[in-house]
């Protein structure tokens, strides 16, 4: 019971709960992750004319979890919901994947400090760039202005 109420991004909490209760939520269908999804039954609670739509989360709430087939029927882009009506990806759409950031499997690129450690250090291929020439020079111009300021 105490979960339900503050384990908000693990499940639905009470007030989801109770808000899908009044306005007579159904449930839709589910996608393949386990992911639920509902709407208002007959009830538009919207300006323009729109039923309320849920997603009640299997495991931890995160919006990229939302595959793309339930996205266009989440957001009121599609009407017919995938599961009634045969959803075929693109041949160009690759499988969904979910936000992987803050996990073990997130992008890291190469000289990334995560991977430090695990190969090349991130400052080992550091060059700092420095005019040709002038390099005495602009030494001894900081020391000159150094000095200035401090006799003023």
């Amino acid at each position: 019971m105490l979960k339900r109420i503050f384990a908000w991004w693990d499940s639905a909490t009470i007030g989801l709960s109770f808000t899908m209760w009044r306005t007579g939520a159904k449930l839709i269908g589910e996608d393949a992750q386990g992911n639920k999804y509902y709407e208002a039954a007959g009830k538009h609670d919207y300006a323009d004319g729109r039923t309320r739509r849920w997603v009640v989360y299997h495991g931890v709430a995160e919006a990229s979890r939302v595959p793309t087939e339930w996205h266009g029927w989440l957001h009121h882009t599609v009407d017919v919901p995938p599961t009634k009506e045969q959803y075929v990806p693109k041949p160009w759409e690759k499988p969904h994947l979910p936000n992987m950031t803050g996990t073990p499997l997130a992008y890291h690129p190469a000289g990334s400090l995560y991977l430090a450690g695990k190969g090349q250090e991130p400052w080992q291929d550091y060059q700092p760039w420095t005019p040709e020439g002038i390099e005495g020079e602009l030494e001894s111009k900081d020391v000159k202005r150094i000095e200035g300021s401090v006799a003023s």
